[in-house]
């Protein structure tokens, strides 16, 4: 059967393509069996192979430069990080039908978080801690490839506004926005781009025995402003998680400001995108919008 869509430009992804493009091109593993897992990204289809293998396959065109992506970069930046990350072990090309380059992964155990505390927090900082201290020199700049996350925030000033307007009906207009101002107007980040991986959210964190193992889905990675990151501080974390968050970073209050920007941009725009489309997601966003309000000392309508 093949996956919901979540998007008007989505090509239809099944576990009998993905049979039929491991078979031609991986004989060695065309005995596995093809199944769809609960959880796939936004922009990717992934199937489990056999118990050591996925396979991830972009769904739509903006997601196709992420595969040469990340078979380039996560080999590199696997051996100095803490926690595991996706391994590449094979590229595929287009065949049977399916237009774009895809990939076969190691497949990693774990499971998303049922419920985010002091330790997750610490531990998903200590990742970005150690993902930040890695040379970043030929990093891909942010861009489509990324959706533009690690860009200055007045990039996405236009949409983020439209966002808040469409969302009036949710939240208060004129509380978002002055959040959002305080964001853009922030000192912009000055230093060299950083590594970043662009979408920390719970769907991308795997727990082994209550604590964080692995961090996954790297097609927002890219070389720029750290404050990116930050949006996990309001996604996931709230008083003392995200304080202990906080204290392992230690990011400048310009930092934290943007951080704050971007979580309350990625919110608004991702809750106006799939409020009428995929009610997790939504329901994702708006703890997310609530969360910046709520730390701003503002009550959501």
């Amino acid at each position: 059967m093949p996956l919901s869509r979540l998007h008007a430009d989505e090509i239809e992804v099944d576990a009998v393509l993905v049979e039929r493009l491991v078979a031609a091109q991986f004989p060695q593993w065309a005995h596995l069996p093809v199944a769809a897992i609960a959880l796939s990204g936004t922009d990717h289809a992934i199937y489990r192979l056999g118990p050591s293998l996925s396979v991830r396959l972009p769904r739509r065109p903006e997601a196709v430069k992420q595969v040469e992506k990340e078979q380039r970069f996560l080999p590199a930046l696997a051996p100095p990080l803490p926690l595991a990350i996706p391994t590449p072990l094979a590229l595929g090309a287009p065949g049977e039908g399916y237009p774009w380059p895809w990939s076969v992964y190691r497949w990693l155990e774990g499971e998303t978080p049922a419920q985010c505390t002091e330790d997750l927090a610490r531990d998903l900082g200590g990742f970005i801690a150690a993902l930040r201290r890695i040379d970043a020199r030929d990093g891909p700049r942010p861009g489509r490839h990324n959706f533009g996350r690690g860009m200055p925030l007045a990039t996405r000033d236009g949409a983020t506004r439209e966002a808040i307007a469409a969302l009036s009906d949710v939240f208060d207009a004129a509380a978002l926005t002055a959040i959002w101002e305080a964001g853009l107007n922030a000192p912009a980040w000055e230093g060299a781009p950083v590594w970043i991986h662009g979408d920390l959210s719970a769907g991308n964190l795997l727990m082994v025995e209550g604590r964080l193992s692995a961090v996954i889905d790297f097609g927002g990675l890219a070389a720029g402003d750290p404050a990116c990151d930050l949006i996990a501080a309001w996604s996931l974390f709230a008083g003392a998680e995200r304080d202990a968050f906080r204290a392992v970073l230690m990011p400048d209050d310009a930092s934290w400001a943007r951080g704050r920007g971007w979580a309350l941009s990625v919110g608004t725009i991702g809750l106006a995108y799939y409020r009428a489309s995929d009610g997790a997601i939504a329901a994702n966003m708006r703890r997310t919008i609530a969360a910046v309000l709520a730390d701003c000392g503002q009550a959501t309508a």
